[in-house]
């Protein structure tokens, strides 16, 4: 990609991954299409019945997309989406979200074929592909609802305005209608769905709060316990009570089998508070790490000069006498130079 772009290094690999098993995959299906076969590339692809013995499609899958219009959209929001996020998170920690909604989704979708065509019998559960960026899409629109909850976006010059948190569902609706259409099928509906729950749960309740730079804060802390990323806050307001009642008991369970931790009164407190990095906006976190650097190295630097000057002190001799006419006068309340500073002492007239 061109530097102008100024994209992240994990961005810029998506984008180009994307592009490059796009064409290879319309290229094979091209040159194997006939009029009585639909052709897949199964070692690209994830197809329940023939990608067993090709596991890394439970990865590759999720950037193969199948015609134009999911092309073009994939890359868009792989390049606005991805740059905000991994400049907001660091490459490491956008590397790990994005390694967690597409594995699960992927392997979430598989089972639930399987399962139906256990129940069914019908052999073309087994034969649905599951690919596209459909998850990375849902997963960035939840991680943009945790971010900046309270903004607002206008469309139609001010007709319509919606919380970021709105978007999450209406994309999954989307995605819906899409699939009773020939651009989308089943497998999209199970992507969606199951990509929205496993992106909310893992920033809820896993991913660090904290980068690593953030030594004067507890690196344990983990999840987003503030009210404003609760699980019904993704829905209207007439049906919030309902869905936070079920969402409560969903998590009762979890916490009772040890899959999820209650939240603290500190994991509470700190989600309220203005040192929740996580919640910030991209560049803060950055310019906050690099102020506390500032004051680690300074107090690092008064220690060493601390442990310095006690050892010249150790070191040299006491006088035993004057060496020259000039008298030498102690200065008992002179205090040792910080590193890189020069103390000044102004020169004294020869005694006459």
């Amino acid at each position: 990609m061109p530097s102008r772009l100024n994209l992240p290094p994990i961005t810029r690999i998506l984008i180009i991954t994307l592009l490059s098993q796009s064409i290879l995959n319309a290229a094979i299906r091209y040159r194997q299409w006939t009029d009585e076969s639909s052709i897949v590339v199964p070692y690209l692809i994830l197809v329940p019945q023939l990608s067993l013995i090709y596991p890394w499609t439970f990865l590759t899958t999720t950037l193969v997309e199948s015609n134009l219009f999911t092309l073009g959209t994939a890359g868009l929001t792989i390049f606005y989406g991805g740059r905000y996020l991994e400049r907001a998170w660091t490459s490491a920690g956008f590397a790990k979200f994005l390694l967690v909604v597409s594995i699960i989704p992927n392997v979430l979708s598989f089972a639930i074929l399987v399962i139906l065509f256990s129940i069914t019998g019908d052999m073309r559960w087994t034969l649905t592909s599951i690919n596209g960026s459909i998850p990375l899409q849902i997963s960035f629109l939840v991680a943009f609802s945790q971010l900046v909850p309270s903004h607002t976006v206008t469309l139609f010059r001010g007709i319509v305005s919606l919380r970021v948190p709105r978007f999450p569902l209406i994309h999954v609706l989307t995605v819906f209608l899409l699939s009773l259409t020939p651009l989308l099928s089943i497998a999209s509906v199970l992507l969606v769905t199951s990509a929205f729950l496993t992106s909310w749960t893992y920033l809820r309740f896993y991913k660090s709060a904290f980068p690593d730079l953030e030594t004067s804060q507890t690196s344990t802390l983990r999840g987003d316990a503030s009210e404003t990323f609760a699980f019904a806050e993704f829905f209207p307001s007439p049906v919030k009570p309902l869905v936070a009642a079920v969402s409560n008991q969903i998590f009762s369970v979890l916490v009772s089998l040890r899959i999820c931790t209650p939240f603290s009164a500190a994991d509470v407190s700190a989600s309220r508070g203005e040192t929740f990095v996580q919640r910030s906006a991209p560049g803060g976190a950055r310019a906050e790490a690099e102020r506390r650097r500032a004051l680690a190295l300074k107090a690092l630097d008064q220690r060493l000069n601390n442990v310095t000057a006690k050892a010249t002190s150790k070191a040299q001799p006491p006088p035993s006498g004057p060496s020259s006419g000039v008298p030498v006068q102690a200065q008992p309340n002179s205090q040792p130079a910080m590193l890189g500073e020069t103390p000044y002492q102004p020169d004294r007239e020869e005694a006459k």
